[in-house]
């Protein structure tokens, strides 16, 4: 059994990482932190992992992690980089699923992210873990970085056009849409219910800090700097991301084709049939990621722009389960062990 640690127990990413290894049968939970609820059974706090999890909180100290094979870190950005190196250095593998080692440039990340990076020699170890385009290093990996829950959808949705070079690298759009749980678990006006409620809005337009790591990954595929306009906007759900992406024809192909041919295989990405339009709902507690390809207008007038939907549960293949599918590659399980969940519908 692999023995797993959670630090930062009490967020949105943490109380779905114990949701979904709870139910994992290579897991066992060993030890789950945080500094406000130290002492409190876990249960306590989330009653429905009644019968499932007997921990309570431990004080987040090496003491409480120590002999744990992995530790998940669902912590705010800034605590990861402070302590990852010490449980590295224990023997044990890291996976965050904060933002702490995504973005390579440590100029650029302190840029956006407003804080001294505390750790910098450890971003060059870490292996981004989106499964899809980085299986094999994440196979060896002892640090991983977790793909945010934005540039999760967004990747996905582009990664088999830069891949085949078919789309004008230099005019890429992604008009995302997220609900309030990717703000996190915690008190904040514009997240209360009178406030996002019945409620539509852009935010961050001149600059969301998930642009640099989506443009580094679009970046990566395409093999050389991409232009990348980034719009998120909140709406009144509690989970989803949708994405709508949009890239400029440079080369004629049978775009379905190319996207069930790369996904083909992949047990968490859904390439629906042409005309489809997936909803959040759709991929709702799942690990999944829902994909369908367009060409607007229909008949001979067809435009020179790619439309691609893709949708993600934020908290799952955007956060947590993403992180479950990384430990599994890392310690050589079948990957979709413990992910099989169905979507939640209604």
């Amino acid at each position: 059994m692999i023995k797993a640690g959670i630090v930062g127990g009490t967020g949105y990413s943490g109380a779905e990482l114990l949701r979904l290894l709870a139910q994992h049968p290579e897991v066992e939970l060993k030890a789950v932190t945080s500094r406000q609820e130290a002492g409190t059974p876990v249960a306590a706090i989330f009653p429905s992992l009644r019968g499932r999890v007997e921990l309570a909180f431990a004080a987040p100290d090496a003491n409480a992690l120590r002999g744990c094979d992995v530790v998940f870190f669902a912590t705010p950005n800034g605590v990861a980089m402070n302590e990852a190196r010490a449980l590295l250095e224990a023997g044990a593998r890291v996976v965050d699923i904060s933002a702490d080692f995504r973005v390579r440039d440590v100029a650029e990340w302190e840029r956006w992210y407003k804080m001294k990076h505390a750790a910098p020699e450890l971003i060059s170890q870490a292996v981004y873990g989106l499964c899809e385009l980085n299986r094999e290093r994440i196979r060896g990996a002892r640090l991983v970085a977790n793909p945010g829950c934005y540039p999760t959808a967004i990747l996905l949705g582009f990664l088999p056009l830069l891949e085949a070079g078919v789309v004008d690298r230099g005019h890429l759009v992604a008009d995302a849409k997220s609900g309030v749980s990717g703000a996190g678990r915690k008190a904040e006006l514009k997240l209360a219910f009178s406030e996002a409620s019945d409620n539509f809005a852009a935010y961050n337009v001149p600059g969301h800090r998930h642009w640099p790591e989506i443009r580094q990954g679009l970046a990566g595929v395409a093999g050389g700097e991409v232009g990348l306009v980034f719009v998120p906007h909140l709406t009144p759900l509690i989970r989803g991301i949708h994405a709508t992406l949009y890239a400029r024809i440079a080369r004629e192909a049978d775009f379905q084709g190319l996207y069930e041919k790369r996904f083909a295989g992949e047990p968490f990405v859904d390439v629906m049939p042409p005309g489809s339009h997936p909803d959040t709902r759709s991929v709702r507690a799942a690990n999944l990621c829902r994909i369908a390809v367009h060409r607007p207008p229909e008949g001979s007038a067809r435009s020179d722009t790619l439309v691609v939907l893709s949708v993600i549960d934020n908290l799952v293949k955007g956060a947590s389960g993403q992180a479950v599918q990384n430990m599994n590659l890392m310690f050589g399980l079948p990957e979709t062990t413990g992910l099989e969940q169905l979507a939640v519908v209604p």
